[in-house]
């Protein structure tokens, strides 16, 4: 069915909820007296840090934006490859698919948050939101990786957990699979072309 496959990162590949909303809540209180719960924080997953803090009306981006940075480290422990993915991620490649990632994080934050896992080396093209001028929900990063990586748009999915990745994918011309396991509902993802209940799904969208 699909020849190349697009994922998303936090929310898709590993578990980082925990550890964004943690370290976001701890930054603003200690460096700005903001207090949040984490349930007030959730629209800053799956969009850049940089756009989360201005609509959280920070002044000092970029400085906030390196100090929570720098708290995420601390959550480390919070963060997990989700389960069965490794294994699915090693079977697309096996099967000559070709895999790129589109995301929200930085190329720092990529370095610090990602490679760790060792599941950097089988993506053939990575882009970050260091690369383009427009982010998710605008489809020009998930374009970009389709130009490096020469498809056609019929022959790609993009995996993702958030509405800013079904956008996306909607945007470029190209059909999304809601990860279930990250988003954790199907509300508001009723034009999904997929709905993938758990890692091993993806290996259907590929027979």
């Amino acid at each position: 069915m699909f020849t190349t496959i697009i994922f998303d990162v936090d929310g898709t590949i590993i578990d980082t909820e925990e550890a964004i909303l943690k370290s976001l809540q701890r930054t603003l209180k200690e460096e700005l007296n903001m207090e949040y719960a984490k349930e007030e924080l959730t629209f800053a997953l799956g969009i850049p840090g940089k756009e989360t803090l201005k609509r959280l009306n920070v002044v000092e981006i970029d400085r906030i934006l390196s100090i929570w940075s720098q708290a995420m480290l601390a959550f480390v422990d919070d963060v997990k490859v989700f389960e069965q993915m490794e294994e699915v991620i090693k079977q697309l490649v096996s099967k000559q698919t070709k895999l790129g990632i589109v995301t929200s994080k930085t190329n720092q934050e990529m370095t610090d948050e990602f490679e760790q896992y060792g599941l950097h080396d089988h993506f053939a093209e990575i882009i970050t939101a260091s690369h383009t001028e427009k982010h998710k929900p605008h489809p020009e990063p998930l374009l970009a990786c389709m130009e490096k990586l020469d498809v056609q748009r019929d022959h790609v999915i993009y995996i993702g957990d958030s509405i800013y990745d079904l956008q996306c994918a909607k945007g470029a011309g190209v059909k999304f699979a809601l990860a279930l396991w990250g988003s954790k509902t199907e509300t508001g993802f009723e034009e999904a072309d997929y709905v993938l209940r758990e890692p091993k799904d993806i290996l259907k969208l590929i027979q």
